[in-house]
């Protein structure tokens, strides 16, 4: 049952993690015209990681020796990350439509794949509990 409760926790913050994503992404996209915005993202894998306990102490990176690291959850302010522009632009924006709709669309396809996991780990788990009579 352990296992079984450990993956489904897995998934659980996966998708958490890939809709707080799409909704930077939306937001860069949605900022493409602004004066000024430096796209945001996240790194996936270290925010999965962290969400999941499996980021060691250690592993927490300051970008200098005198900062001190920032605690909070897999949606804090720590894991998200500036974008670099492609090409720089006069009014300083670094939105990359390009990019950001590549992005949006596989983050799109990972949710999905997460979710049908989610439901297909479910409904093995509830046929497994039906009586032979049921079925």
């Amino acid at each position: 049952m352990q296992r079984l409760t450990d993956a489904l926790d897995f998934q659980t913050q996966a998708l958490v993690l890939r809709a707080e994503r799409q909704r930077l992404i939306a937001s860069n996209i949605a900022n493409a015209d602004t004066p000024g915005y430096v796209a945001r993202d996240m790194d996936f894998a270290s925010a999965l990681r962290e969400a999941t306990g499996q980021a060691s102490a250690a592993a927490v990176k300051t970008t200098r020796a005198g900062h001190i690291p920032v605690a909070g959850g897999a949606r804090g302010e720590a894991q998200l990350l500036y974008t670099r522009p492609a090409q720089n632009n006069l009014d300083g924006n670094s939105v990359d439509m390009d990019r950001e709709r590549a992005a949006f669309a596989d983050n799109t396809v990972q949710y999905e794949a997460t979710l049908r996991f989610i439901n297909g780990t479910v409904r093995t788990m509830l046929d497994a509990m039906k009586s032979h009579n049921q079925a």
